[in-house]
């Protein structure tokens, strides 16, 4: 069950739905652990489906992930937003079996822009580092 840490209770049933229902997450398995301001932890339990030719969890399994909590975490403020850029540092890897969590950040709200941050972990080890802009779309609605 995911953690309420500090959002309008409509604003985090209607992002825990959207979570929930996302086909791409589906597809990657992506779950919800918590929300706060600004704030937005999320997890995957990787497959056989996720790995590259070497067996180790695709590069981009752990970008989406990234991706998905930068975007939630511009999401919890109450604003909507899309990807206009992201820098990707890839640290360690990660196997099978090992529960990835992705932690997203906002930074800076501007009145357009969102300057945001994510680290991927995998037992407490440092996976990925991204950083990312996010372009305001509107607002979050009930």
């Amino acid at each position: 069950m995911a953690v309420n840490k500090g959002i309008e209770t409509w604003l985090f049933e209607t992002m825990e739905k959207s979570i929930k229902e996302t086909p791409f997450y589906k597809l990657l398995g992506v779950e919800l652990v918590e929300l706060g301001p600004g704030e937005a932890v999320l997890k995957v339990f990787p497959t056989a489906e996720h790995t590259n030719p070497l067996g180790m969890i695709h590069g981009g399994l752990l970008m989406s992930i990234a991706d998905a909590a930068m975007g939630n975490a511009v999401r919890s403020l109450g604003s909507r937003g899309v990807t206009v850029d992201m820098s990707t540092s890839f640290l360690s890897s990660a196997m099978i079996g090992q529960e990835i969590i992705a932690r997203g950040k906002v930074l800076k709200a501007g009145r357009n822009l969102f300057f945001v941050e994510a680290t991927v972990t995998s037992n407490e080890k440092l996976l990925v580092k991204c950083t990312g802009t996010f372009f305001k779309t509107g607002e979050m609605t009930r």
